[in-house]
């Protein structure tokens, strides 16, 4: 899995012009899921943004986790983020996992956030042509890999 994780004071996901999700000071997440990511994935992609320190304290340093900031979140499937551009100039998303197993695994994340968190994720739509706004805080953005655990 993938996470492309952007911390904002606020944003929100539009679909075919409704407001699908809606939150204010927390974070928004972007989740490509791979073939061949599974529930241990989940698990440790999942503590690891919760657990996350990337909001300011008192002085001003990144210390604070979502959960400190009793801050919101969105996440958002988005099998772009596991494009291939060595060759070429279109990007190729083989290494994206197909619906019938992404579809799965993404609610299971979802599902999985809110029982470690008690957090309540916004989402997008999975395979939905969506809008997200977000006004980016910082700007502070951070990409994790579980294939790159760094």
């Amino acid at each position: 899995m993938r996470a492309v994780i952007q911390r904002v004071s606020k944003a929100s996901v539009i679909i075919e012009g409704s407001e699908k999700s809606k939150i204010g000071n927390g974070l928004l997440v972007f989740l490509g899921i791979e073939d061949n990511d599974n529930d241990d994935d989940i698990k440790w992609l999942a503590n690891k943004i919760f657990q996350l320190r990337v909001f300011n304290d008192s002085e001003g340093i990144m210390n604070l986790s979502l959960g400190d900031i009793n801050g919101e979140i969105i996440i958002v499937s988005q099998f772009t983020l596991h494009a291939k551009t060595k060759k070429g100039n279109r990007p190729s998303y083989i290494k994206a996992a197909k619906p019938d197993k992404a579809i799965p695994l993404y609610n299971r994340f979802i599902k999985y956030f809110h029982d470690v968190s008690g957090i309540h994720p916004g989402t997008g739509e999975f395979g939905a042509m969506m809008d997200v706004h977000l006004v980016n805080n910082g700007p502070v953005t951070i990409i994790i890999d579980t294939r790159n655990k760094e």
